[in-house]
């Protein structure tokens, strides 16, 4: 083997012995290609590197039972951030996947990005440290944000919060900051990819619905994340519900965000007499998401009007679901995101029924709506995840078997 070769070797092997999370040697040959001495080689040059370690025999298959090999927790870690207009959550994870050390502080609201981005480097500074974690043993940070965004180039290309966000380098600028390699990547995919790298919803094709101040989408085909043409698709928060509605940022009209998401449920809540007053809702706080938070715990509480809001919402949310189910023939729907909080029962329960009662598949095979397993954090999980099983992670790898 080349020279060139070797470190894309390791690389690759050591990506098959994270998605297999407990492997054998000789199940690495059978699924790699390589030869069984190269494996042999290469799980011993992994091993003097600490990047993983031997966890036990497994099943004999009529011969000694195989050593197994599993991912040193420890070796390495990546940091996840999402960036929401008024929350800002960034954690830390080890190389498996595993959150470390998780923090949430009130988002920079309306801050233009050159005020914002340094408090958010300020914020992961400090749970590094915290956490006891030297930078250099950091493989990158990944933000999550709103989009659209290019994601190639680190650039948000929206007008929020404020203007000054359309067209920044936000990846590269925080890059700088933190001095550690930094990806941009949707909320809503950054949760899916969390959602799959964990484990958590036992499907390889699933659809996840992510709601924090607005209503985004992600899709998982076969164990891959969907992209599209530009890593901007899904957005299922701008799929039409209403052809005769009124416009949306977006350019289109009767978009789904316009009725379900929770600006739109708090501007309802808004107009329902006596409820602002009764859950202390003020229309000029710019908190959505507390906001939000506040209809939903009393809709799980009993209070009927809200209940009531909140159940229009998950309907609408619900043809958001059947929508993507149609389309990619889904097995599963994740709900995930900081706003489903308290109402998350009510979402799954409503959303479970429009899918049984008009999804295209249901009398092929069910449809199960089910909450993320990293809860109101899965954005921020999915971002680190998105670094630990990037080309960026493969790079730094090469570049320590290279200093060897």
């Amino acid at each position: 083997m080349s020279p060139a070769g070797r470190p894309r070797t390791r690389a690759a092997v050591f990506d098959l012995v994270r998605a297999a999370r407990r492997i054998s040697r000789v199940d690495l040959a059978a699924r790699s290609g390589l030869t069984p001495a190269t494996i042999t080689e290469v799980v011993r040059e992994l091993l003097e590197l600490e990047l993983v370690v031997e966890a036990g025999r497994g099943a004999s298959t009529g011969g000694k039972p195989p050593m197994l090999i599993e991912l040193n927790p420890e070796a390495r870690y990546a940091v996840g951030v999402l960036y929401e207009r008024n929350l800002c959550t960034v954690t830390v994870v080890d190389l498996t996947g595993r959150a470390m050390a998780t923090s949430s502080s009130p988002g920079t609201s309306l801050m233009p990005p050159e005020q914002a981005l340094p408090v958010v480097a300020e914020r992961i500074g400090r749970l590094l440290d915290e956490a006891g974690i030297e930078r250099g043993r950091v493989l990158g940070a990944g933000l999550a944000t709103y989009g659209p965004q290019d994601r190639r180039a680190g650039v948000v290309l929206t007008h929020q919060p404020t203007a000054d966000w359309f067209g920044h380098p936000v990846a590269g600028r925080l890059s700088e900051l933190l001095g550690l390699p930094v990806l941009l990547d949707n909320d809503a995919v950054a949760a899916a990819i969390g959602e799959h790298w964990l484990g958590g919803v036992g499907s390889g094709t699933f659809g996840c619905l992510y709601m924090a101040s607005g209503i985004g989408g992600g899709v998982v085909v076969d164990g891959e994340v969907y992209r599209g043409a530009s890593s901007n698709g899904v957005e299922v928060g701008h799929i039409t519900v209403d052809v005769d509605g009124g416009p949306c940022d977006c350019g289109n009209h009767g978009c789904l965000g316009n009725y379900a998401d929770p600006r739109a449920v708090i501007g309802q809540a808004m107009r329902v007499p006596g409820l602002d007053r009764r859950l202390g809702l003020d229309p000029a706080d710019s908190d959505v998401i507390t906001s939000f938070v506040r209809i939903a715990a009393a809709a799980s509480g009993g209070d009927p009007e809200a209940r009531t809001l909140i159940e229009r919402s998950a309907r609408l949310l619900g043809t958001a679901a059947v929508t993507l189910t149609t389309l990619f023939d889904l097995e599963c729907i994740v709900l995930a995101g900081p706003a489903f909080g308290a109402a998350t029962w009510i979402y799954q329960s409503v959303i479970q029924d429009e899918l049984q009662r008009r999804a295209f598949v249901r009398r092929v095979h069910p449809v199960r709506v089910v909450p993320s397993v990293n809860g109101s954090d899965a954005a921020a999980i999915g971002a680190a995840a998105l670094v630990l099983q990037s080309e960026l992670a493969s790079l730094q790898l090469q570049e320590l078997y290279r200093a060897r």
